[in-house]
């Protein structure tokens, strides 16, 4: 398997939340979710969280290949929830947490996971992309929307909105990210595929699937094509773009492109 990666902070002067790595048959992707005040809870921070989990997840998809894709996940977010259980408040709502993306290669598949808000495409020879995502945040989050933007900022009724929003996290119901539950694992969307279906297999964090979802400038089959001829950057480069022409603030973007997916 063949991977190019690019990721791009959403200022110069702030850490990049996101993580992505690869091992020879797995490649994994998290984008790190936190609000103001999640220092106060956990002193190592948002991209700390989602470094460590990325690279714990890494650990297990070399060492132990045969265990399924959700058994991995709930072992990495144990492992991390214990690595700073001691020292943060990590069952406190706003400590850090993660949404993931992983897939694998197995016995000629590839086996994929998708939990929160971030997507996994895969590039098939004779359809269309198959785009996995888990919307359930989204959709969530748009409900409150229209009261938070009524809402004025700072108020009381803003932070009790946020609150009431929050507190659908990782609950039966609301939506799911990797925190300090590793029950949240068993929630993620699962699959495989068979590589011999495939040309390529694309992860992306939320700040960069917008060239499709917010800023609608390409559809999937589009996005593919641009990565095969002109790489990930690109992708970023345009999402930079709309960014800047609409006034919308940046985010991390996290793109991760997997060819030659038969090759080990």
């Amino acid at each position: 398997m063949r991977v190019t990666t690019t990721s791009a902070a959403k200022r110069a002067d702030r850490a990049n939340e996101d993580f992505t790595g690869a091992v020879p048959t797995a490649a994994v992707l998290l984008d790190g979710a936190g609000i103001p005040g999640t220092e106060s809870i956990c002193r190592h921070g948002v991209a700390w969280y989602a470094a460590r989990l990325g690279g714990c997840l890494l650990s297990l998809l070399s060492l132990v290949p045969d265990r399924g894709l959700s058994a991995l996940l709930a072992e990495a977010i144990e492992q991390v929830t214990d690595d700073h259980r001691d020292t943060c408040d990590v069952a406190d709502p706003i400590s850090p947490s993660a949404t993931v993306a992983i897939l694998r290669l197995s016995g000629g598949f590839i086996e994929y996971l998708v939990l929160g808000d971030s997507f996994l495409v895969l590039d098939r020879a004779d359809d269309a992309p198959l785009v996995i995502s888990d919307p359930r945040e989204v959709i969530i989050s748009r409900s409150y929307q229209p009261a938070i933007e009524a809402a004025a900022k700072g108020s009381d009724e803003y932070h009790r909105l946020l609150r009431d929003l929050r507190a659908n996290r990782n609950q039966p119901g609301g939506f799911w990210l990797a925190k300090d539950d590793p029950r949240a694992a068993g929630e993620a969307i699962t699959g495989s595929c068979p590589i011999s279906e495939l040309i390529g297999a694309v992860l992306l964090s939320n700040g960069a699937s917008r060239i499709v979802d917010q800023f609608q400038l390409a559809d999937w089959p589009e996005v593919m094509a641009v990565m095969a001829s002109s790489g990930p950057a690109e992708i970023i480069r345009r999402v930079r773009q709309a960014e800047a022409r609409h006034a919308v603030a940046a985010d991390d973007a996290t793109i991760t492109h997997c060819t030659d997916l038969g090759e080990t």
